[in-house]
Parts: structure tokens; sequence; C-alpha cells
């Protein structure tokens, strides 16, 4: 049985850093593209980075492009992602998800395991 499981959510104020990681078992976690994703109240779903098989390749939104950085550390089917600078408007539900495709995230139905989400909350 296959888990993806986040954590790290919590509350910061603006400027802050938090950490999040996304831990995952049953499956071969080398094998798969990794992606984080958020969503905010009122708001549609959206892909915030993609990070390839070895790490050598990343992707970033726009809105989070210099101030989120992810990482994977595939010895312990575990991947990161390292928001600093954080605003009021980052403030989602972040869910990471699996993909055994190509890491997109446009199109989130590649993905085909998803974690259950982990609150970010950003007080002005």
């Amino acid at each position: 049985q296959v888990q993806v499981v986040e954590s790290g959510g919590g509350l910061v104020q603006a400027g802050g850093a938090l950490r999040l990681s996304c831990t995952t078992s049953g499956l071969e976690f080398e094998d798969f593209g990794m992606a984080w994703f958020r969503q905010a109240p009122g708001k549609e779903r959206e892909g915030v980075s993609c990070i390839s098989l070895t790490g050598n390749s990343k992707y970033y939104s726009d809105s989070v492009e210099g101030r989120f950085t992810t990482s994977r550390d595939n010895a312990k089917n575990t991947m990161y992602l390292q928001m600093d600078s954080l605003k009021p408007e980052d403030m989602a539900i972040y869910y990471c998800a699996a993909t055994s495709g190509y890491c997109s995230v446009r199109d989130s139905s590649r993905f085909e395991y998803w974690g259950q989400g982990t609150l970010v909350a950003v007080s002005p």
C-alpha cells in the first residue's frame, strides 16, 4: 500500500520560513518525479514545484521562484520544500504528489499518488 505523508506545516509570520517534508512508502521513490501543489481557500489548486528523479532538474512556479527550494533524499524516500520569505498569499494547504511519468505541475492528472496535505498559515 502506497503512503504519501506531508509534515512541517504550521503558523509563521510574514518574512519567516518553514520546511515541509514529504515521506513515501510502498513505492520505489527513486523512480518517481515529485511535486508540491497548494490550494488556498476559495482558489484552485496551484502547482508549486517539481523535482526530477535524481534531483538534477527542478521547476518552480513564478509565484515562488527565488523564495522556495525543493530537494529530495532518495535514501530516505523523502522530498523537501524549504520556504523562505513567506508571504500571506503563500497560505494554503500544501500537497505532495508523485508521478511515474514526466513531472509537470501543469497537468495534475499525471500524478498517481497524493498526500493528505499540510497547512501553512502566514500571518501579516
